[in-house]
């Protein structure tokens, strides 16, 4: 196993593709850090609500739901954890390479009478794309604390909120994030092994498929059940629950505790490397 995730990880040092992935992990890094560290401030100055003609439960509701929100500790955590969207998807592609690219390059016959067993070689790809995960969160983790910290001691005036459990928990949870979408993107390469058409229907329904899929319950919620637990049963979309594991009140107030995202996305990440064991044992490589 372990010259196997050696021999994994030398595949991808000498091939363009993690550089070019890091790149863009990068750069998408630096607009969401921007984007939430503009809202981080807007949220941190913005006075309490009002409403107007409202029952109290219904203003205590409201502004619990304000304070829960606009609370230091939750736009820390949103700022510390800056990047995870668009981050995930590229981990995702590169668990997909590392299927896709053995048909792609005709190595996969190499690979398998070196390693008979499928199963083991299935194991490998998806410790390696596990390592390759923890890497980049590592470094995503790095550059969004130091940045967050001087945005928080130079903008806001306040201690860097590091020595809280909610923003330590999310951090450690946007790990988990990056490591089950590795696994995933495993599982979908083996899925489809085309590459080409692994990877941008890959992309397409990790960006577009998520956004219809939160316009489909917004649209259900308005127009036809109009319970809070339609919203709530939006985590059952993979992106949705990562987003909901690492800070429930960053895509909607009626999200589900942190635990139900990730329990939401660690099933996903099991069926995608049953799903992907399964097929790749049965598949012929020709």
């Amino acid at each position: 196993m372990t010259r196997l995730i050696r021999a994994e990880l030398l595949k991808i040092r000498t091939t363009n593709t993690w550089w070019l992935f890091g790149i863009g992990a990068f750069l998408t890094l630096a607009l969401a850090f921007l984007v939430n560290a503009v809202q981080a401030h807007q949220f941190l100055h913005e006075s309490p609500p009002t409403p107007q003609n409202a029952s109290p439960a219904e203003v205590a509701r409201i502004q619990e739901q304000f304070a829960a929100q606009h609370h230091v500790y939750q736009q820390a955590a949103n700022v510390f954890t800056s990047g995870q969207f668009f981050g995930c998807m590229f981990i995702m592609l590169l668990g997909m390479l590392m299927i896709t690219n053995e048909y792609y390059h005709q190595m996969a016959t190499t690979t398998y009478l070196t390693t008979p067993h499928r199963s083991t070689v299935v194991l490998g790809k998806l410790g390696t794309a596990m390592i390759a995960a923890a890497f980049l969160w590592l470094a995503t983790t790095v550059l969004n604390l130091v940045a967050g910290s001087i945005f928080f001691s130079s903008v806001e005036h306040i201690s860097p909120p590091l020595g809280d459990w909610t923003v330590q928990r999310a951090i450690l949870l946007n790990l988990v994030a990056y490591a089950l979408w590795a696994v995933f993107g495993v599982g979908f390469g083996a899925l489809i092994r085309n590459q080409l058409a692994a990877t941008i229907t890959g992309t397409l329904a990790y960006v577009f498929g998520t956004q219809v899929a939160q316009g489909v319950f917004f649209l259900i919620f308005t127009f036809w059940i109009k319970k809070t637990w339609v919203l709530t049963a939006m985590v059952s979309v993979p992106a949705v629950a990562s987003q909901v594991m690492i800070s429930p009140n960053k895509m909607y107030p009626e999200s589900p505790p942190q635990w139900v995202g990730a329990a939401v996305l660690i099933g996903y990440g099991l069926l995608a490397g049953a799903i992907g064991t399964w097929i790749l044992r049965r598949r012929d490589i020709s």
